[in-house]
This record gives structure tokens, sequence and C-alpha cells, in this order.
């Protein structure tokens, strides 16, 4: 997946936003809550899981626990390393996952999903 076709599909998520942090990383984010990260040179991303993807990813070979994060069930992979259309399906739940440990106020000021 291409770094505009990353963005292109974080960002087409109701409410959510990239900002630039930690140097030159994207951080997408909805509601000021992350849900995916990339490094500046688009070789990696992370994003938070369910509690068994999360254990599946690593199992599999397929992610590694991010670093700084994996307490809360972040992964690591490769930019490269899961197919576009896998990669976009983790990308929305880990949106989803977020979403819904908002307060429902917030979540009721957010556009459908």
């Amino acid at each position: 997946m291409t770094p505009a076709a990353f963005r292109k599909h974080a960002l087409s998520l109701p409410g959510a936003e990239c900002v630039e942090q930690w140097g030159d990383d994207q951080v997408y984010k909805i509601s000021g809550k992350m849900f995916a990260v990339t490094d500046a040179a688009f070789t990696k991303i992370s994003f938070k899981c369910s509690d068994e993807a999360f254990y599946l990813l690593i199992d599999s070979g397929a992610a590694i626990p991010a670093p700084y994060l994996a307490r809360a069930k972040w992964v690591r992979v490769e930019a490269d390393g899961l197919p576009d259309a896998e990669l976009c399906g983790r990308i929305r739940q880990a949106y989803a996952i977020v979403r819904s440990g908002l307060t429902k106020k917030v979540q009721a000021a957010l556009p459908p999903f």
C-alpha cells in the first residue's frame, strides 16, 4: 500500500484526523485518541488491535508488539507486510475499537460509522 492510499483510507473513517507527532510520524486519531501511527518513511505501521487479533498477528509472525504500546494491544507491521485489503480491515477495526472507547456523548457527536 502506498503512503497516499493508506492516508486516504485512514482519513475516510468518520471524524479521523492526522497529525504529525514525535518528529515526523503520522498519527491518526479519532477525537484525540490514536488508532494508527506510521513512521515518516512509511516503512512501519502501528495500530490498535483486539486481544484476539493481537495474539493472532504476533503468533503468525505478521507483526511484533508495538514498542511502548504493546500493553494496550498495539502491533507493528512492515508497510508491505500485510495485503492491502487486510491492512485496510485492520485499520478500520483499530478505528472501531478506539471509537467504541469514547464517551457516549463524544460518540454521538461524531459522524455515523
